[in-house]
């Protein structure tokens, strides 16, 4: 029994052979992890983890819907997370707001992509690739639109990186120097909706969360700067989805729990780092006792 669940776990029998067939499901994964990784930045310093979880609800039942009416799995998952976004970025401008409208749109988005999924004719491996991600359905059409998208928000942040920073960091600040606030949001959340789209494709729906949050999450345990930060949020995102994509190859396993062990060892490891690191810290501003004054020696003993 369990030597047929490992088999089904990790198999690498004919993995040369399938390694050559699934090149654009590994470039898929690199160029997603980039903008996972870059992007994850500005959701943790706005605080907008939610909202990920949100926007990747109604990308499904938009996904959902182009597959039943055969608009397109991409298309679709883009007009779901367009207006999604949208909603969060012009009706949630206050954090109370903005997540009352996420928790309203969450359970609508699901029920309705489960709709249309029930609705679905089509095989059901499609239906549960929307949810779990696929690595067999990365077509060059799909991957041309892929890194489309993913450029337009890679240079969507680059060229609005400084004023989007100070935004994310202290909005009042920002909008006192001149920074307008209000449209960085609404920026943001469309840049947003954009990534969320691509990585439905490749992790599905249920999973974004540990390609746009976890990463930046584990990089901002082991560095407060503004530039090894990004740098290490896309390492970690790029390591975890073409980790998981080369172990997923092996298997009859979707990719996503490969992907998502990868992104969580990763964030344990961080957590470790940062606690032996405060503990160095701790120790190494602790006076010794032979270092105190006199008179405070006196008052321990």
């Amino acid at each position: 029994m369990m030597d047929d669940i490992w088999s089904q776990i990790f198999d690498f029998s004919d993995y040369g052979q399938l390694l050559a067939l699934l090149q654009n499901s590994i470039i898929a994964g690199a160029v997603l992890g980039v903008v996972g990784g870059l992007i994850g930045v500005f959701v943790m310093s706005r605080d907008m983890a939610f909202a990920v979880h949100g926007i990747s609800e109604l990308s499904f039942a938009g996904a959902a819907a182009g597959l039943l009416f055969g608009i397109g799995v991409v298309e679709g998952a883009l007009a779901g997370s367009i207006v999604a976004a949208l909603l969060i970025g012009i009706l949630g401008a206050r954090a109370r707001d903005r997540n009352s409208i996420i928790a309203v749109l969450m359970p609508f988005g699901l029920g309705l992509g489960i709709l249309c999924l029930a609705l679905y004719p089509g095989r059901s491996a499609n239906k549960f690739g929307l949810l779990t991600g696929q690595i067999v359905a990365v077509d060059d059409p799909r991957l041309n639109s892929l890194i489309v998208i993913s450029a337009i928000v890679v240079i969507g942040l680059l060229l609005t990186w400084r004023p989007l920073t100070f935004a994310s960091v202290d909005a009042d600040v920002a909008a006192a120097r001149g920074v307008p606030t209000r449209a960085m949001s609404i920026w943001f959340m469309l840049l947003l909706g954009l990534a969320v789209a691509v990585s439905v494709q490749i992790v599905g729906s249920l999973l974004v969360l540990s390609v746009l949050v976890t990463p930046a999450a584990a990089a901002l345990r082991v560095s407060k700067s503004p530039v090894v930060v990004p740098l290490l949020s896309t390492l970690f995102a790029v390591g975890s989805l073409v980790g998981g994509i080369l172990l997923a190859l092996g298997s009859s396993v979707p990719i996503s729990p490969y992907v998502t062990t990868i992104s969580f060892l990763i964030y344990v490891v961080c957590r470790i780092v940062e606690r032996v690191r405060r503990g160095r810290d701790g120790r190494r501003h602790t006076p010794s006792r032979s270092a105190l004054p006199w008179e405070e020696r006196t008052e321990r003993a």
